[in-house]
């Protein structure tokens, strides 16, 4: 006699509720913490290199050509360079990479008891160490490649100032600027998991994602990119890019190494991790899967 085997089961486009979605949030950070070191920083390597690909895009279509009037509002075009700096975000997460920022999420798991507190760090310390890997080769490569000299020079004035406001910023300004982008990347991660198709997570990573970018909030990564690519530019572009622009670099006094880490890196990664960690994984844990206290 053949055994019988259950008839399989109709697939679902039942919403997923946050109740659920907090469910495959923690099964999702215990997975990443369980991976491999090897296999973690491969892949944060990835993700620099992705989330730089999304600033590279913004720094393009965010440039206005030399000599030419810029008739096009601020708001508008902070919104055109938010919606396309998605891209990167959205290669991460159908491409399947580490990224530091969305990997604050871990939090929920480890407040379950679930994944250790060395386990989230460690994870933490081979992720950011990844992406910052990646994010810099990334910037040597397109600064090698001259691109920044598209467009008449415009592409590589636009990627400067976008590093010398960056560098500008006071140390508690850029913590809250990282706090608040962490906020809604987090809020992005999150609503991924309520996704059940591709096409379900590009549209649910655009509206946050484009809003941290519209608004000029922080974001650790993706300065790793923005920065030292302008700082490249500084340092190493040949005297007629400077003609072409019209500007030399005395005209970016902020734009510096130092301001670079102790003026945005480090405060902005803070931000990042308390946006992240407290405001979005803590408190969707809280919410949704925390044990209630026995009547």
């Amino acid at each position: 006699m053949t055994e019988h085997t259950p008839p399989p089961q109709p697939i679902s486009f039942d919403t997923i509720l946050p109740p659920a979605m907090a469910l495959r949030a923690e099964a999702g950070g215990v997975a990443r913490a369980a991976l491999n070191p090897l296999t973690v920083f491969v892949l944060s390597l990835l993700a620099g290199a992705f989330i730089s690909f999304g600033a590279i895009f913004a720094t393009t279509v965010g440039a206005i050509g030399i000599g030419v009037d810029a008739s096009i509002p601020y708001g508008i075009m902070r919104l055109l360079t938010g919606v396309v700096f998605c891209a990167g975000l959205i290669m991460v997460i159908i491409g399947g990479a580490e990224l530091f920022t969305g990997n604050n999420m871990l939090v929920m798991a480890w407040a379950s008891g679930k994944v250790t507190t060395r386990a989230v760090l460690t994870n933490w310390v081979i992720v950011f160490t990844g992406n910052f890997i990646g994010a810099i080769a990334t910037a040597v490569l397109v600064f090698l490649s001259t691109q920044y000299t598209f467009g008449g020079g415009s592409v590589g004035l636009n990627a400067l100032m976008i590093a010398n406001g960056k560098t500008a910023l006071a140390p508690g300004p850029a913590f809250v600027l990282g706090m608040l982008c962490n906020v809604l990347v987090c809020l992005a991660v999150w609503m991924c998991y309520s996704a059940r198709t591709n096409i379900d997570r590009v549209v649910t990573v655009v509206p946050p994602i484009s809003i941290f970018v519209a608004a000029g909030f922080e974001h650790s990564i993706a300065n790793i990119y923005f920065i030292p690519m302008g700082l490249f530019i500084k340092s190493g572009a040949p005297d007629s890019f400077w003609a072409a622009i019209g500007s030399s670099p005395a005209d970016f006094p902020a734009l510096t190494w130092d301001n670079f880490i102790i003026a945005n890196l480090i405060p902005v990664t803070a931000g990042n991790i308390v946006g992240g960690s407290v405001m979005v994984a803590a408190v969707y844990w809280f919410v949704y899967l925390r044990k209630s206290p026995q009547a």
